[in-house]
């Protein structure tokens, strides 16, 4: 009997085993492996054709902390990321509750909101550039016909990062609107009409029983939303290049940029690092605070 007990759970543990190899390979292959690689790499010196690179231990992340231009590109992107994240979410959740309440073309009101999502990066940021351009752009053209003075957006170091974080709050609230709006879906019928019997507003229904029930999908969305914060470079490239005076500059398009324009590898390898150090942290912080404010069912 014994015997038989230990073959059933050696047999359940292998067919475990292969559920999960298939995914613990390709995170292997595409995460843990090029994660290590790039945290051995940012140990060693840059290398040239005279001096090979040296083992240098810290060093390259004490010049990052020494550098005032890596600092002026985390206080950049920690105020990208405190402006888009919120914002980008509200958006989101206003435009869910909208779509999916009984509103006329309630079909073409998703399908506007979800535009702005399938475009590809390049061509949202090159709509804005047309939006953007002094002069001749359309805020310009709107802004001449209340005797509005000309406004170079994208090359003011005061208006420029605003500039890249309408653009990106444009593009993500609709993304993040499908999940809303899926989880609203949902919610059964039943709460709703229980909660009009009870008298409550339409307020009280939302914030008592919608919010609490929309946490997994907003402790979700706030993930990719960190996430997406500190991976933009599309947008960069076409709109400001992080100028004028590293203004809009971000973590992503300064690793590219250190590595590819500079090519200073292990100081990218270095800032890289600290990128997945401070992700991990958050969303463990996430993760662990407000699980406990979720619900599940």
């Amino acid at each position: 009997m014994n015997k038989h007990i230990n073959l059933e759970k050696r047999r359940q543990a292998i067919y475990g085993w292969l559920l999960l190899s298939p995914a613990a390979v390709l995170l292997s292959l595409f995460a843990f492996y090029p994660s290590f690689a790039t945290f051995v790499s940012s140990l060693f010196s840059k290398k040239t054709r005279r001096k090979p690179s040296e083992f240098i231990e810290l060093e390259n992340y004490a010049d990052l902390f020494a550098d005032p231009t890596f600092w002026l590109v985390v206080k950049n992107n920690l105020f990208y990321a405190a402006i888009t994240i919120p914002v980008s979410i509200a958006i989101a959740l206003a435009m869910a509750l909208w779509a999916n309440s009984k509103i006329p073309a309630r079909g073409f009101v998703r399908t506007a909101y979800f535009t702005p999502t399938v475009l590809p990066m390049i061509a949202a940021a090159n709509l804005w550039l047309f939006f953007y351009t002094p002069g001749l752009g359309v805020l310009d053209q709107i802004g001449s016909l209340f005797g509005l003075p000309s406004v170079n957006w994208l090359g003011q170091p005061e208006t420029a990062l605003w500039a890249v974080i309408i653009v990106t709050i444009w593009k993500e609230a609709g993304f993040f609107m499908i999940f809303y709006l899926a989880a609203l879906q949902t919610i059964p019928e039943d709460l709703k009409e229980a909660a009009d019997i009870e008298g409550c507003s339409r307020w009280t229904y939302t914030r008592r029983i919608v919010l609490p029930l929309l946490m997994p999908t907003t402790l979700f969305i706030m993930v990719n939303a960190m996430i997406n914060s500190v991976k933009l470079i599309d947008h960069l490239f076409i709109l400001t290049k992080g100028g004028p005076s590293d203004a809009s500059k971000l973590i992503l398009y300064y690793i590219w940029e250190m590595a590819f324009a500079f090519f200073d590898a292990p100081h990218a390898a270095a800032m890289t690092i600290l990128v997945l150090a401070v992700l991990c942290v958050v969303a463990a912080i996430q993760f662990f605070y407000l699980d406990r404010r979720t619900h599940y069912q």
